[in-house]
Protein backbone atom coordinates (compact mmCIF):
# COMPACT_ATOMS: atom_id res chain seq x y z
CA UNK A 1 0.00 0.00 0.00
CA UNK A 2 3.07 2.30 0.45
CA UNK A 3 4.39 1.56 -2.80
CA UNK A 4 0.80 3.19 -4.35
CA UNK A 5 0.67 6.04 -3.09
CA UNK A 6 4.07 8.02 -3.47
CA UNK A 7 4.98 10.21 -0.74
CA UNK A 8 4.90 14.22 -1.72
CA UNK A 9 8.50 14.40 -1.60
CA UNK A 10 8.80 11.27 -3.79
CA UNK A 11 6.97 12.95 -6.31
CA UNK A 12 7.53 12.38 -10.18
CA UNK A 13 9.38 14.38 -12.01
CA UNK A 14 7.53 17.51 -14.09
CA UNK A 15 8.69 18.46 -16.95
CA UNK A 16 6.68 21.58 -16.15
CA UNK A 17 9.45 24.78 -15.16
CA UNK A 18 9.64 25.88 -12.13
CA UNK A 19 6.47 28.60 -11.17
CA UNK A 20 9.19 31.32 -10.86
CA UNK A 21 10.33 30.94 -14.43
CA UNK A 22 6.84 30.92 -15.96
CA UNK A 23 5.66 34.29 -14.42
CA UNK A 24 5.22 37.14 -16.32
CA UNK A 25 8.07 39.82 -17.15
CA UNK A 26 5.82 42.32 -15.17
CA UNK A 27 5.99 40.22 -11.94
CA UNK A 28 9.56 39.92 -12.62
CA UNK A 29 10.13 43.21 -12.91
CA UNK A 30 8.28 43.97 -9.63
CA UNK A 31 10.11 41.32 -7.61
CA UNK A 32 13.63 43.15 -9.29
CA UNK A 33 11.84 46.92 -8.03
CA UNK A 34 11.01 45.09 -4.74
CA UNK A 35 14.63 43.67 -3.86
CA UNK A 36 16.29 47.10 -5.65
CA UNK A 37 13.99 49.00 -2.60
CA UNK A 38 15.42 46.40 0.03
CA UNK A 39 18.81 47.03 -0.88
CA UNK A 40 18.64 51.15 -0.66
CA UNK A 41 16.96 50.56 2.60
CA UNK A 42 19.66 48.20 4.00
CA UNK A 43 22.21 50.56 2.47
CA UNK A 44 20.42 53.62 4.04
CA UNK A 45 20.25 51.26 7.10
CA UNK A 46 24.21 50.38 6.81
CA UNK A 47 25.12 54.19 6.43
CA UNK A 48 22.75 55.47 9.26
CA UNK A 49 24.75 52.93 11.60
CA UNK A 50 28.13 53.91 10.69
CA UNK A 51 26.77 57.91 11.06
CA UNK A 52 26.06 56.59 15.13
CA UNK A 53 29.15 54.44 15.69
CA UNK A 54 31.17 58.09 14.55
CA UNK A 55 28.83 60.24 16.54
CA UNK A 56 29.04 57.55 20.10
CA UNK A 57 32.80 57.66 19.22
CA UNK A 58 32.91 60.79 18.87
CA UNK A 59 30.63 61.59 22.56
CA UNK A 60 32.90 58.84 24.09
CA UNK A 61 36.01 61.22 23.14
CA UNK A 62 34.22 64.34 24.40
CA UNK A 63 33.19 62.83 27.43
CA UNK A 64 36.50 61.63 28.19
CA UNK A 65 37.84 64.38 27.46
CA UNK A 66 35.47 66.07 29.79
CA UNK A 67 36.61 63.63 32.62
CA UNK A 68 40.04 64.43 32.47
CA UNK A 69 39.60 68.13 32.61
CA UNK A 70 37.03 68.05 35.67
CA UNK A 71 37.17 64.86 37.33
CA UNK A 72 39.36 66.16 40.17
CA UNK A 73 36.16 68.27 40.68
CA UNK A 74 35.57 67.14 43.92
CA UNK A 75 38.98 67.14 45.73
CA UNK A 76 39.42 70.52 44.40
CA UNK A 77 36.37 71.64 46.39
CA UNK A 78 37.34 69.59 49.24
CA UNK A 79 40.43 71.70 49.19
CA UNK A 80 39.00 75.44 48.57
CA UNK A 81 37.83 75.60 52.63
CA UNK A 82 41.41 75.10 53.62
CA UNK A 83 42.79 77.84 51.08
CA UNK A 84 39.90 80.06 52.96
CA UNK A 85 40.62 79.09 56.24
CA UNK A 86 44.76 80.48 55.54
CA UNK A 87 43.44 83.62 54.07
CA UNK A 88 41.37 84.43 57.10
CA UNK A 89 44.34 83.33 59.28
CA UNK A 90 46.70 85.59 57.08
CA UNK A 91 43.86 88.69 57.50
CA UNK A 92 43.43 88.65 60.97
CA UNK A 93 46.96 88.33 62.12
CA UNK A 94 48.56 91.11 64.34
CA UNK A 95 51.27 93.22 62.80
CA UNK A 96 53.53 92.14 65.14
CA UNK A 97 53.73 88.37 64.48
CA UNK A 98 55.37 89.59 60.76
CA UNK A 99 58.81 88.38 60.12
CA UNK A 100 58.50 85.25 62.20
CA UNK A 101 59.77 81.92 60.59
CA UNK A 102 56.89 79.64 61.66
CA UNK A 103 54.51 82.47 59.83
CA UNK A 104 56.78 82.76 56.67
CA UNK A 105 56.96 78.68 56.59
CA UNK A 106 52.59 78.82 56.55
CA UNK A 107 52.62 81.60 53.73
CA UNK A 108 54.93 79.18 51.47
CA UNK A 109 52.74 76.22 52.29
CA UNK A 110 49.40 78.72 51.27
CA UNK A 111 51.33 79.87 48.45
CA UNK A 112 51.93 76.10 46.90
CA UNK A 113 48.84 74.97 47.54
CA UNK A 114 47.60 78.46 45.28
CA UNK A 115 50.29 77.05 42.33
CA UNK A 116 49.26 73.32 42.74
CA UNK A 117 45.56 74.50 41.96
CA UNK A 118 46.57 77.07 39.26
CA UNK A 119 48.42 74.22 37.61
CA UNK A 120 45.07 71.80 37.75
CA UNK A 121 43.28 75.19 35.71
CA UNK A 122 41.57 76.50 39.25
CA UNK A 123 41.68 80.45 38.64
CA UNK A 124 39.83 83.13 41.32
CA UNK A 125 37.12 85.13 39.87
CA UNK A 126 37.27 88.38 39.71
CA UNK A 127 35.64 90.83 42.17
CA UNK A 128 35.95 94.32 43.50
CA UNK A 129 35.53 96.90 41.45
CA UNK A 130 33.18 94.81 38.73
CA UNK A 131 30.23 94.84 37.31
CA UNK A 132 27.76 92.19 39.29
CA UNK A 133 27.74 89.32 37.80
CA UNK A 134 24.97 86.34 38.45
CA UNK A 135 26.64 83.71 36.73
CA UNK A 136 30.18 84.00 38.71
CA UNK A 137 28.47 86.22 41.91
CA UNK A 138 26.64 85.85 44.80
CA UNK A 139 25.11 89.06 46.54
CA UNK A 140 25.13 88.42 49.75
CA UNK A 141 24.14 92.54 50.77
CA UNK A 142 23.01 94.90 49.38
CA UNK A 143 24.92 98.80 50.60
CA UNK A 144 25.01 102.15 49.65
CA UNK A 145 27.43 102.22 46.33
CA UNK A 146 27.74 102.66 42.96
CA UNK A 147 24.83 100.73 41.53
CA UNK A 148 25.27 97.03 40.25
CA UNK A 149 29.02 97.19 40.77
CA UNK A 150 31.11 94.63 43.40
CA UNK A 151 32.00 96.86 46.05
CA UNK A 152 33.47 93.96 48.48
CA UNK A 153 34.07 90.30 48.52
CA UNK A 154 32.74 88.12 51.19
CA UNK A 155 34.52 85.08 50.18
CA UNK A 156 36.38 84.50 46.87
CA UNK A 157 35.14 82.13 44.11
CA UNK A 158 36.88 79.95 41.83
CA UNK A 159 36.86 78.20 38.26
CA UNK A 160 38.08 75.59 36.81
CA UNK A 161 38.73 76.15 33.06
CA UNK A 162 35.81 77.58 32.41
CA UNK A 163 33.39 76.25 34.95
CA UNK A 164 32.73 78.08 38.27
CA UNK A 165 33.08 75.40 40.97
CA UNK A 166 32.15 78.22 43.53
CA UNK A 167 30.46 81.47 42.90
CA UNK A 168 31.83 85.22 44.47
CA UNK A 169 30.20 85.95 47.55
CA UNK A 170 29.93 89.61 47.04
CA UNK A 171 28.64 92.75 48.32
CA UNK A 172 26.78 94.71 45.61
CA UNK A 173 26.13 98.53 45.11
CA UNK A 174 22.38 99.31 45.13
CA UNK A 175 22.83 102.99 44.49
CA UNK A 176 23.02 105.96 46.78
CA UNK A 177 19.67 107.37 48.72
CA UNK A 178 20.40 110.96 47.43
CA UNK A 179 20.46 109.18 43.87
CA UNK A 180 17.09 107.14 44.19
CA UNK A 181 14.73 111.00 44.99
CA UNK A 182 16.06 112.15 41.92
CA UNK A 183 15.26 109.09 39.75
CA UNK A 184 11.45 109.21 41.51
CA UNK A 185 11.53 113.05 40.70
CA UNK A 186 12.45 111.90 36.68
CA UNK A 187 9.63 109.33 36.36
CA UNK A 188 7.47 111.95 37.81
CA UNK A 189 8.69 114.43 35.06
CA UNK A 190 8.49 111.93 31.84
CA UNK A 191 5.01 110.81 33.12
CA UNK A 192 3.52 114.67 32.68
CA UNK A 193 5.00 115.43 29.55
Amino acid sequence: MDDENPRPSEAPPSDDPPADARADPASLEDQLAQAKEDVEKLRNNWHRAEADLQNYKRRTEQEREELRRFGNVSVIINILPVLDDFERAFNSLDSRLAGLTWLDGMRLIYRKLQMLLEMNGVTPIETEGQAFDPRVHEAVAHIDGEEGKVLSEVQRGYKLHDRVLRPAMVVVGKGTEAQEPDSHAEEAEQGES
